[in-house]
């Protein structure tokens, strides 16, 4: 493990692996919850989005614009449950607050929302977009002099039939993007049923080397695997002092549900909230046991904001 950062928390793998387990946890009760919301994904992508924004995303969750941070970009924007998640958990505010996605007045919004929550760096939810923004971030952060500043975007695999994404890759390949690292939720599964048969993209590795990508494949639910693949993807940027003149790609092999028994690798739950008596089934596939729904939602704590207050309300 690296040398810890004040930036950073620098936990140990069986700590991140009990943190995903949480944020899984959250996922499921914010979705139900909400009767709303997009599962699926969240959970395929939560061990190695814990393992970046625990202890490789640099940032200050009391202080969300701090200059010196790095960005995050959800470019699978529905996702958002996976991003709210992790920045409760990483400090932005309390997990009792979770328990407002997707309600009037929150702001938690179904698609992360720039203007309503800080921390989040860009509004997203319209597939293929997000990645030509983080590129866009990265270049300028190289162009004004900081490019030790990483910016990490994440995709999901059905959002690379999208033709923007193509266009971004190739324009970072070109422009040697070396402080952009990309990651994506390889699980097979899209809103239409297995990516394979809507559309397939593979050989997907050959696809980004073809643009001058460096590209690493991953197990995205071994913690250890996780770890080195973030370890490969830091080494050729500039902020670890290696600029290798390529952006880099992970490409973490997962699941769709991953950690709910029955439920998982079913491309139906993309974008369906788990019942009450589903929702109960699956925390207990997480190791989880309470007694009803009611329980397992005060285990969270009181649903009141208390992150970061922007200056024009306060």
């Amino acid at each position: 493990m690296r040398e810890c950062k004040l930036s950073t928390l620098n936990l140990t793998e069986e700590e991140l692996t009990q943190t995903a387990r949480l944020v899984r946890h959250d996922i499921l009760l914010m979705c139900n919850a909400a009767k709303s919301g997009h599962p699926g994904g969240p959970l395929s992508a939560a061990d190695y989005l814990t393992a970046l924004w625990m202890n490789y995303l640099d940032c200050e969750p009391k202080n969300p614009f701090w200059e010196g941070r790095d960005r995050f970009v959800l470019s699978n924007g529905h996702c958002s449950a996976l991003n709210y998640a992790l920045m409760a958990h990483r400090g932005y505010f309390s997990r009792g607050y979770l328990l407002t996605f997707r309600t009037l007045g929150t702001r938690l919004q179904g698609h992360p929302s720039k203007v309503k929550l800080p921390g989040v760096e860009v509004s997203t939810g319209s597939l293929g977009q997000g990645l030509s923004v983080a590129h866009g971030m990265a270049l300028g952060a190289r162009m004004r002099g900081v490019p030790e500043r990483t910016v990490f975007c994440n995709c999901g695999d059905g959002e690379l039939q999208e033709g923007n994404i193509w266009e971004a890759v190739m324009h970072a390949g070109h422009r040697e993007t070396d402080n952009l690292v990309l990651s994506v939720d390889f699980n097979n599964a899209q809103i239409d049923g297995y990516v394979e048969n809507v559309k397939g993209i593979e050989p997907l590795a050959d696809k980004f080397e073809a643009f001058r990508w460096r590209v690493h494949i991953a197990n995205g639910h071994d913690m250890s695997d996780i770890v080195k693949a973030w370890e490969w993807a830091l080494e050729g940027t500039p902020k670890r002092g290696h600029p290798c003149g390529q952006p880099s790609v992970i490409l973490f092999k997962t699941v769709m549900m991953e950690g709910t028994g029955e439920f998982e690798n079913i491309p139906g739950w993309h974008g369906r909230p788990p019942k009450d008596d589903e929702v109960m089934k699956m925390l207990k596939a997480l190791g989880f046991d309470y007694g009803s729904v009611e329980e397992a939602r005060a285990s969270l704590g009181e649903a009141v904001y208390d992150g970061y207050v922007p200056e024009e309300e306060r």
